[in-house]
């Protein structure tokens, strides 16, 4: 059983366009935007063909996946519907593009993608390759273990000989390899092509821990038989900063990603969010909050998006708060805090900050 399927129930609400890998590459009828002298080759490109091609994990849970309806949601998901608000003022303007762990650098190098809103990492290995380009951080997450209860196990140096889990071609892999044997501890991996075999080798009882980023983690739990019979050891071994990536040599199209996740996060700080943004775009008298909607400036222009173009992304499913709460959240069945993840400017501060737009 998928990830997705198993979560079928946990989506609702409207139907919504679905995708797949080998749908045909074409224009959509009314949707495209005329290119202009100043777009980026690949934001005119995506004008032309009248929607976004966006890369996003197979099934997981929370972050991307289907639901009863074939309808695409999770946290990725809505950054993909809100780029695509930007562009085209339409959240749907998009085609969701679901990749392996393998395949996902390849599709987007090979331009089957615009752009991977797929739990990734940004490491220095991948920043500076020479293909890729990091446009910021909506995620910060790090590698855990997952246990059977059973074991009463209480920190992952008490895996000393276990059967781990572990997925192979990531920085999953790497890690869980670093962190033991820096600690002298024997453990034997069970190396799988899939996090989704992975979870299903773990639930088997195929490996006695199941060691990925702990949202995955989270995830992964909720479709197993008996979740509460489970547990996530407190050890947190990497940190893995998990953002959006597109292909390096196209400075504009970074910038139009950089700037929407930034727009988003900025919208929960200044108190803007699906419900009010029309209103303030309206009334506001704030100029920070009249920068962002588009009432004041000239930002969205400048990397060729319309003047509403923040405001539009917003609408389409809310600020970062809004989108973490939920996808991720108390509003969702991983039902994780804010940690890291938390505005600076919180009650306890985390990560996520801003960059200002003026």
């Amino acid at each position: 059983m998928s990830l997705a399927l198993a979560v079928a129930a946990a989506g609702c609400g409207r139907q919504e366009r679905t995708s797949q890998t080998d749908a045909p590459d074409t224009v959509r009828p009314g949707a495209a935007v005329q290119p202009t002298e100043r777009d980026s080759p690949t934001l005119a490109a995506i004008k032309q063909r009248g929607r976004l091609n966006c890369g996003v994990h197979q099934g997981l849970v929370g972050f991307a996946f289907t639901d009863n309806r074939g309808a695409w949601r999770g946290f990725d998901v809505d950054f993909c519907r809100a780029t695509a608000a930007a562009i085209f003022g339409d959240p749907d303007a998009v085609r969701f593009v679901p990749l392996t762990a393998e395949q996902r650098f390849e599709a987007l190098r090979d331009g089957r993608v615009d752009v991977l809103w797929r739990n990734t990492s940004w490491t220095m290995s991948r920043d500076t390759g020479g293909e890729l380009s990091f446009a910021g951080i909506n995620y910060y997450d790090g590698q855990g273990f997952l246990v059977r209860r059973a074991l009463n196990l209480n920190s992952a140096v008490e895996l000393n000989g276990a059967r781990i889990c572990v997925q192979a071609g990531s920085t999953t892999e790497l890690n869980v390899e670093d962190y033991f044997r820096t600690r002298g501890i024997e453990y034997r991996p069970v190396v799988v092509k899939t996090e989704e075999e992975a979870r299903q080798t773990y639930a088997q009882e195929g490996c006695d821990a199941f060691t990925a980023d702990i949202s995955a983690l989270a995830a992964a739990r909720t479709t197993l038989a008996n979740p509460q019979q489970h547990a996530i050891l407190p050890d947190v071994i990497s940190k893995e900063p998990l953002g959006p990536v597109v292909r390096q040599g196209d400075e504009q199209w970074t910038a139009v990603i950089r700037w929407t996740l930034n727009a988003l996060i900025l919208a929960e700080e200044l108190g803007v969010t699906k419900a009010n943004v029309e209103a303030l775009a309206r009334d506001s008298q704030d100029s920070r909050v009249r920068r962002l909607l588009g009432d004041e400036g000239d930002f969205g222009p400048s990397v060729g998006l319309p003047r509403t173009w923040a405001r539009d992304a917003v609408a389409a499913g809310g600020n970062y708060g809004e989108i973490f709460e939920r996808n991720l959240g108390q509003q969702s069945a991983l039902n994780l805090a804010r940690g890291l993840n938390a505005q600076w400017s919180a009650r306890p501060g985390g990560l996520i900050y801003a960059l200002p737009i003026r």
